[in-house]
């Protein structure tokens, strides 16, 4: 019997050929062959997305950490301990009204004039302009709870836990004393510490 040989890329198929003594029936065979080019073209595709999924991972798993650095205010991403959200619950219990978590943000894009209820856990660099804009938009009924950093100038009427867990609680009482605070800056009277 003789045997022609059809090459496909990565296949090779053999065919017998019919012949008249033979029977009108044909076996095709199919037989892999692992040919150098197409090993160099799967690993051409697979180091790439190897590559690429690993970046992806790294980057995800980073810009967390790395986003803090490129704002205004570089506070890192720290999540509140279980203790500092209980604090900050037992503070706002028996309240009502519209709740803002800003975090650790700054507040500058955020009207806080329909809200009644503010948490904030800032850095001490960014308290003094969250004091002036949150005295100048805050209404007369709002609870302002700052967390691990109090406000320079305003008085809290109440504080709550111990180290990293303190939070303080400011009303209207502390924020509308903006006049004060105005007259202690233009005399240079320095903001006072947080203990």
């Amino acid at each position: 019997m003789c045997l022609d040989a059809v090459k496909i890329p990565s296949f090779v198929f053999v065919m017998s050929k019919i012949l008249a003594e033979d029977s009108a029936s044909q076996e095709v065979t199919l037989l892999t062959i692992a040919d150098e080019d197409s090993k160099k073209r799967n690993w051409g595709a697979l180091l790439p997305g190897i590559i690429g999924g690993t970046l992806v991972a790294l980057y995800s798993v980073a810009i967390p950490f790395i986003a803090p650095a490129l704002r205004k205010h570089c506070l890192p991403f720290v999540p509140a301990t279980s203790k500092q959200i209980e604090n900050v619950l037992i503070m706002l219990k028996g309240r009502k009204g519209m709740l803002v978590d800003i975090g650790s943000g700054d507040g500058r894009i955020v009207s806080f004039s329909q809200y009644t209820n503010i948490v904030i856990f800032g850095v001490p660099q960014m308290m003094l302009k969250l004091e002036k804009k949150l005295g100048d938009e805050l209404l007369q009924d709002a609870t302002v709870i700052a967390c691990r950093f109090p406000f320079p100038h305003w008085r809290p009427n109440h504080s709550f836990g111990e180290g990293i867990d303190t939070v303080w609680a400011y009303d209207s009482r502390s924020f509308r004393m903006e006049k004060e605070v105005d007259v202690a800056l233009v005399k240079g009277i320095p903001p006072r510490s947080p203990n």
